[in-house]
């Protein structure tokens, strides 16, 4: 007589574990699916617009007549430009406040920087074209000086002026954002910290011992990689650039908010606390979001300079920070195509503004910062999201 199979002489292959019954029904470790990058549709919009923007600018700027309603000129090709230079900005800034929960009031610090950087390189291009045609930029000559400052040395090379334009905003950032973060300085007063460290910055910048123009800044630019700057070919090449730039940058902060980092960083928002008991560093999260997102400001810096034809220290100025910030609320803070919007509506509005009335600009600024924040908590976006569940409702 055959006696029934035990429990205990079941192999275990044939009970499935917990993680193939998860892996069964499609489900791990309760996280969501990773989300696509872009849909289909935001897919086919932006190549769209990719080639809207690659065979339309060239077209309108270059070879349309002046005369004609479809011309682009000089002047608005700068200003959307510097628009889009913002845009990379906001959007940098929404990667620390938007997903890590970072309020950065110091992010004009690396936009000027990376302004800076290419700045020397614009100086040290003009040659013997300057007022006193000398191998030494005009400013050092007035203050009479004898030679370039060390740090100085190389500039001459556009490569080596690409490299700071990365390097010097990343080591900046880095140095600053491991003692800070490392000091478990939060909220309010990293905010504060991060305005000081860019109030000084300016301060240090205004002084002409430094070696970088002083109140004046870096001006009269003439060249930039062999080609004249002012050229309408020159203008069309950094405008189409810039874009190129913004829609690169709006894709890899894309793909990082959206992979595994992104949710971790994501997770120090909304509970670093909570995160620290799983087992996670914070700090080198932080440390990373904050470097990408400094390195960003500087790249659109870099950008912005030869475009708008002048970089000084009020562009480290904390009302440019705060600005920026503004740009981020207003367009939707953590959606990254919002401070994009953001940018570009804030900013037109200041053109429209102080245009025609340049007197109540700083007032309307002010209403924006107050009622933003009560009005539209999500800003732009949000209200177009709000729209979109209303019409599927219907």
């Amino acid at each position: 007589m055959t006696s029934a199979s035990s429990p205990a002489s079941v192999t275990s292959s044939s009970v499935p574990t917990t993680t193939e019954r998860a892996a069964q029904s499609g489900f791990a470790l309760g996280l969501p699916p990773r989300p696509p990058l872009l849909s289909r549709g935001a897919w086919a919009a932006l190549i769209a617009l990719i080639i809207v923007m690659g065979l339309g600018v060239p077209f309108s700027a270059l070879v349309l007549p002046e005369t004609s309603a479809f011309h682009l000129s000089a002047y608005m090709m700068t200003l959307t430009g510097k628009f889009m230079c913002y845009a990379i900005g906001a959007l940098a800034l929404d990667l620390v406040w938007g997903y890590c929960g970072i309020l950065s009031l110091g992010h004009a610090l690396f936009f000027a920087l990376g302004g800076y950087a290419i700045g020397m390189y614009l100086m040290r291009s003009i040659g013997h074209e300057g007022v006193y045609q000398s191998d030494l930029p005009d400013f050092m000559v007035f203050l009479n000086w004898h030679a370039l400052p060390w740090y100085w040395e190389g500039t001459q090379h556009l490569w080596y002026a690409l490299l700071l334009v990365v390097l010097v905003p990343a080591v900046v950032a880095w140095v600053f954002g491991f003692f800070t973060f490392r000091s478990r300085v939060k909220g309010v007063y990293l905010s504060i910290i991060t305005q000081a460290m860019t109030f000084a910055a300016m301060l240090l910048f205004y002084r002409n011992e430094t070696g970088f123009g002083g109140n004046n800044g870096f001006t009269d630019f003439k060249r930039i990689g062999g080609f004249p700057i002012t050229h309408p070919g020159t203008r069309t090449t950094l405008f189409l650039i810039t874009f190129a730039v913004l829609v690169l940058a709006f894709l890899g902060a894309r793909a990082i908010v959206t992979s595994k980092l992104g949710r971790v960083v994501t997770g120090v928002r909304d509970g670093e606390t909570r995160l620290m008991f799983l087992g996670y560093s914070p700090l080198g999260y932080k440390l990373f979001i904050w470097t990408v997102s400094a390195v960003l400001c500087g790249i659109a810096g870099a950008l912005y300079v030869p475009q708008v034809g002048i970089i000084n220290p009020g562009e480290m100025s904390p009302g440019n920070s705060i600005e920026m910030a503004i740009w981020v609320a207003v367009g939707g803070r953590g959606t990254l195509i919002g401070p994009i919007i953001g940018a570009f509506a804030v900013n037109g509005a200041k053109s429209f503004f102080t245009a025609n009335f340049p007197e109540y600009w700083l007032f309307f600024l002010g209403l924006i910062f107050v009622l933003v924040p009560l009005l539209l908590p999500n800003g732009i976006m949000g209200l177009i999201e709000l729209a979109m569940r209303k019409r599927n409702r219907s």
